[in-house]
């Protein structure tokens, strides 16, 4: 028996036989070609681009279905590759030139671009680096007829072990048949890891030797909460397992009779659950886990994978289907947050040393109040048909709010003067997901009505950690002290200006964090909806002042890892079936 240690990915555990899984190299010919052939070969080349097209929105589509909106979001990258002009122009004028077949010319400049991009110092561009290697292999396969699909033709359960999974390769993996996966490589914030959470397939990542030390068909026990993979397992280690599988499905099946049951702990303190939701369509997934509302409605996928920008109208049909189907229960809206890791389509945007800190959010909002003032319009109509509120993303002062906040007054003045309904009175917030943000709470409360905490951007600002960077994932500490005294910074303001204060960032669904987050005084959890019952599980088992207690207790260690084993040990006593 043979225990390997990796990154604790997506938690679970399977058991099962492995699978090695090679995402094959194609050989690629090298033939001349004469003059006559050139149009055929772009021909080829163009049909070649159109069928990966397909094949992409085709995967885009069926993981919209399954998993999401956000999810599906990771291959707009892909297609910004299918669509860069300069790209296609330099593989014609390449065929033009050297007179050789197209999929060799392809791959040559394709290559450049990889070997060009590994070498800049921007991480955020070597990171990019899978997505065009995905793209390149696919548009190959293409070419040459070659079409490999080892993940998609899986015909029984077994546990995916990989070098690392592209974005289309992992979303292959069938519910049905891929128990678990483990990587070599990768962290706890890359796509692998996301899609794996939100399919519920116990993951870990990060294992270095796993296809080295793992045998094709043998069996293995993936421990995705431990991040531990144990090979050829003995009986009783497998016995073990099956009884934690079997804890787990119960303790799942438990979570989900709270559905109609407040978030309140045991002595009567009550705090709102509400989830976050990319497209209307996750209404039903939001309603069936008993979230009391929409805590966040990312409004991005109106704008991605398009050549132009959404209307007025496409808008407000969408935002008035939320409100009128989760009335009288609240919605907020968050302006759309284009940038960082989000491309927008119809705009040339200028290449960024560090996009994640550039020309995003309500930066670009501000800066093209044409496209912000449509997106308003559709939101201030829409609030007549519901309980809508509204917020800004990534406001890092006052004078970015009072800015927005004048754009929206105007706003509300066309819709006066047209005779158009809408909720004058629709509450407006401000994400704080900034540090600069958080240090001037108290200057930003007297113009917003809530504040709504976005933790995945904030911990990266303030720890200085780039969060889809998998070779410092392990700084990025939601527990870190400096974290926990933002938190308690903005806690602080937005109570004493006499407003609400929620979170809408992942560590709101860590249950041990919750339980911080409780004490601290948080007043809204927004979460994914298969994370509501989770969360409400861990608000329901404390008393309000315990929490309280022991929030003031993390507030006094020195690291981030003495917080969270701090917190373990309480959550293990207070729900132990989380805590396994």
């Amino acid at each position: 028996m043979l225990v390997l240690k990796g990154i604790p990915a997506s938690s679970g555990v399977a058991i099962g036989k492995a699978f090695l899984f090679s995402s094959e190299e194609l050989l690629i010919p090298r033939r001349p070609i004469a003059e006559a052939e050139i149009p055929a070969e772009v021909m080829r080349f163009e049909e070649a681009l159109i069928q990966t097209r397909h094949q992409i929105l085709g995967i885009q589509h069926r993981l919209a279905d399954e998993m999401g909106q956000e999810h599906a979001e990771i291959f707009n990258a892909h297609l910004l590759v299918l669509e860069d002009q300069s790209l296609r122009e330099e593989v014609l004028g390449g065929l033009k030139a050297q007179r050789l077949n197209v999929e060799y010319i392809f791959n040559e400049v394709v290559r450049r671009y990889l070997r060009a991009f590994a070498r800049t110092n921007d991480e955020y561009l070597r990171d990019r680096t899978a997505d065009i290697e995905d793209v390149r292999k696919r548009i190959l396969r293409n070419l040459t007829g070659r079409h490999l699909d080892a993940m998609g033709q899986l015909d029984e359960p077994v546990v995916v072990i990989a070098h690392a999974l592209s974005p289309s390769e992992t979303a292959l993996m069938h519910k049905r048949h891929v128990l678990a996966f483990v990587t070599d490589v990768g962290g706890r914030t890359g796509h692998t890891a996301i899609m794996a959470k939100s399919l519920g397939i116990p993951a870990v990542v990060g294992v270095e030797v796993a296809t080295a030390r793992i045998e094709k068909e043998g069996l293995i026990i993936v421990d995705g909460t431990r991040g531990e993979v144990i090979v050829d397992p003995d009986p009783a280690t497998i016995r073990r397992y099956e009884v934690e599988q079997r804890r787990i499905q119960e303790v799942n099946r438990q979570l989900l009779q709270l559905k109609d049951l407040p978030a309140e702990t045991l002595d009567g303190h009550r705090v709102t659950l509400s989830a976050n939701i990319e497209v209307p369509d996750e209404i039903p997934s939001v309603i069936a886990h008993g979230a009391e509302g929409i805590g966040l409605y990312r409004t991005e996928f109106f704008y991605l994978n398009r050549t132009d920008f959404p209307s007025e109208e496409e808008q407000f049909q969408s935002y008035k289907s939320v409100a009128e189907r989760l009335a009288p229960q609240s919605v907020i809206i968050r302006t759309v947050d284009l940038g960082g890791d989000k491309f927008l389509s119809p705009l040339d945007l200028p290449t960024e040393m560090n996009p994640f800190m550039g020309w995003r959010a309500i930066r670009f909002c501000l800066a093209r109040p044409d496209v912000f003032r449509v997106q308003l319009r559709a939101i201030l109509r829409a609030s007549a048909y519901g309980n809508l509120k509204l917020m800004f993303p990534m406001i890092s002062g006052l004078e970015e709010l009072r800015r927005a906040h004048e754009i929206l007054e105007g706003v509300k003045g066309e819709l006066t003067r047209e005779g158009l309904a809408f909720s004058p009175a629709m509450d407006v917030g401000a994400m704080i997901e900034v540090p600069s943000a958080a240090l001037t709470c108290d200057l930003l409360a007297g113009d917003a009505k809530f504040f709504s905490i976005g933790t995945n951007d904030l911990i990266q600002y303030a720890l200085a950690v780039d969060r889809v960077n998998e070779k410092i994932a392990y700084l990025y500490e939601p527990a870190h002290p400096a974290v926990l005294r933002l938190l308690k910074q903005i806690l602080d303001a937005g109570h004493q200006a006499g407003i609400w204060v929620g979170m809408c960032g992942e560590m709101a669904g860590e249950p041990a964090l919750a339980l911080l987050l409780l004490g601290l005084g948080l007043d809204e959890f927004s979460v994914s909806p298969i994370q509501v019952p989770l969360i409400k599980k861990v608000i329901r088992a404390v008393e309000y002042h315990t929490a309280q207690a022991i929030a003031q207790q993390a507030m006094q260690f020195r690291t981030g890892k003495e917080v969270e084993a701090f917190l373990l040990s309480h959550l293990r006593q207070l729900v132990p079936d989380l805590a396994e």
